[in-house]
């Protein structure tokens, strides 16, 4: 099986926070956070900053590593195993803007387009916002139906299963 680590940074503005809209490649269409694949030798905190940086032109100066999600899936018919690295941002150098692959938005917190984002989102993200650190586990099956979840709060007060 595949393993791929990568990072997720949400920039988080008084009842707001940022979305972006990926322009290509895996998840094409979908509003996520923004992130990547860690490169060789690069910190999870590294390629955060990094991949913040490429995707919609900010630094991150204030920010908080939040948890990990790990998800089995399919991915052009290939078993895989995904770990993310999930940051939230509070403080940034910059203003958000378009790249080639990413394209940002402000949605409010009781108004985030679930429906356009990965079906994990639902699960984890509202956990995130209310203040939550988590450890998560998401499998999907070959035709990327959910089939199993767990979420443990990092503080041991939630658990979560399917």
């Amino acid at each position: 099986m595949k393993k791929l680590e990568t990072t997720l940074c949400l920039l988080k503005k008084d009842d707001a926070i940022l979305l972006a809209l990926k322009k290509r490649g895996w998840g094409e269409g979908k509003f996520n956070g923004v992130g990547g694949k860690l490169k060789d030798d690069e910190t999870p905190e590294e390629a955060m900053i990094r991949e913040t940086q490429e995707e919609i032109h900010v630094t991150p100066t204030q920010y908080e590593k939040i948890g990990i999600v790990k998800f089995d899936e399919y991915n052009k018919g290939e078993k895989q195993n995904l770990i993310f690295h999930l940051y939230i941002a509070n403080e940034w150098l910059g203003e958000p803007s378009e790249s080639d692959e990413m394209k940002p938005f402000w949605f409010k917190i009781d108004n985030i387009p679930y429906d356009k984002m990965f079906d994990a989102d639902k699960y984890w993200l509202p956990l995130v916002l209310s203040g939550k650190k988590i450890d998560a586990y998401f499998s999907f099956d070959e035709n990327s139906n959910l089939i199993n979840k767990e979420i443990k709060d990092l503080d041991g007060k939630l658990k979560y299963l399917k």
